[in-house]
C-alpha cells in the first residue's frame, strides 16, 4: 500500500447494475431501507483492513510528526532544525531540478517521491508537485490511534449516478485526503435526488500518489459535520459501474487525515458541494478522543 494512501484500502470491486442517471429517489425509499442493515461482508473487510492500516503501517497518519513545505531547503534533526527528530542528527532536504535530495553527513541521495526514506529511527516521505513538495516526517509508535468508527450501514446511501462532463476543461490546485497538494482535473457534476430537492456536486480526479490510476473524488459537507462526523467534511471515492455509469456509496465515506493528526493540514470546502441534510452514513469522528 502506497505510504500516503491508506485511503486506498477502502476501495473495493462493486456490484454491476445498468443504470441511467441516479436510481435512488430518496421519497420513495421505504423507512426500512432508511435504518441500520447489516454491513456486507465486502465493506467490512475494507473497514478492517484500513483499521490495521492505521495502527501499523510506518506511514500511518497516527504516527506522522509533522509536515512541512520543502522550499528552498529545510533541516531535520537538532531541536533548532525545522524538523525536529530526536536522536537524530543534522540532516537537510532540498529540491534540485524538481527532484527533493536527502543529505546526512556530507552523503546526498534522491529522496524520489512518494518513497519511504529511513532516517535513523523515523521514516521521512517527500510528496506533492514538483516546486511545491512537502515532507512528512514519522515517528516509531502512534500512540494516539483509536480504532476507526462508523454510522449504521443504510443501503438507501449507496446511489448509481451518471456523471455530467464539465462546461469547459480545467484544473485545480487542491488538497487531496492526505493533505498532500495535488494538480486535480476537473471531472464533471453528479446530481443527487433528496427530499427537498436535487443537490449537484462536484467531482474532481486527483492523482494518485502510488502512480496507479486517477481516483475520482468528492469531497462534501453535510449536516454531520460536528455532529458525529468529521468538521471540516468527508471524502467519498465516484467508482465506475462495470454496467455503465458510476456507483456512488457514501458508506464508504472516509475521513480526511486531519481528522487523525494535526500535523496534517485540512482540505478546504470544495465550492458547492455542500448537502443540505444529514447524511448519517460512513465514517465517523469524536473530538472528545
Amino acid at each position: 500500500m502506497s505510504p500516503l494512501s491508506g485511503h486506498r484500502a477502502s476501495r473495493a470491486i462493486w456490484s454491476s447494475i445498468s443504470t441511467l442517471g441516479i436510481v435512488v429517489a430518496f421519497a420513495a425509499v421505504a423507512p426500512s431501507a432508511l435504518a441500520g442493515q447489516p454491513v456486507p461482508e465486502e465493506i467490512r473487510r475494507e473497514r478492517d483492513e484500513f483499521g490495521r492500516w492505521l495502527k501499523d503501517a510506518p506511514t500511518s497518519p497516527y504516527r506522522a510528526l509533522l509536515m512541512q513545505a520543502i522550499g528552498s531547503g529545510i533541516t531535520l534533526g537538532p531541536a533548532a532544525a525545522d524538523i525536529p527528530l530526536p536522536g537524530q542528527g543534522l540532516a537537510r532536504i532540498e529540491e534540485r531540478r524538481g527532484v527533493p535530495m536527502l543529505t546526512v553527513a556530507g552523503a546526498t541521495q534522491p529522496m524520489g517521491r512518494n518513497r519511504i526514506v529511513a532516517l535513523g529511527s523515523h521514516r521521512i516521505v517527500a510528496a506533492g508537485p514538483a516546486g511545491r513538495s512537502v515532507v512528512v516526517a514519522y515517528g516509531e509508535t502512534a500512540p494516539r490511534y483509536r480504532t476507526p468508527t462508523y454510522f449504521s450501514y443504510r443501503p438507501a446511501w449507496r446511489l448509481l449516478a451518471n456523471l455530467a462532463p464539465p462546461a469547459r476543461p480545467a484544473t485545480a490546485r487542491v488538497l487531496a485526503p492526505d493533505g498532500i497538494e495535488a494538480e486535480a482535473t476537473e471531472a464533471g457534476t453528479i446530481t443527487v435526488p433528496l427530499p427537498g430537492g436535487a443537490v449537484t456536486l462536484r467531482v474532481l480526479r486527483i492523482p494518485a500518489a502510488d502512480g496507479e490510476e486517477s481516483d475520482l473524488e468528492i469531497y462534501f459537507r453535510d449536516g454531520t459535520n460536528d455532529r458525529g462526523s468529521y468538521p471540516a467534511g468527508r471524502f467519498v471515492s465516484l467508482v465506475p459501474n462495470p454496467q455503465g455509469g458510476f456507483v456512488l456509496d457514501f458508506n464508504r465515506s472516509r475521513n480526511p487525515f486531519c481528522a487523525y493528526n494535526t500535523a496534517y493540514p485540512c482540505p478546504a470546502p470544495w465550492r458547492g458541494n455542500t448537502v443540505p441534510i444529514a447524511i448519517p452514513a460512513g465514517e465517523q469522528y469524536d473530538s472528545n478522543h
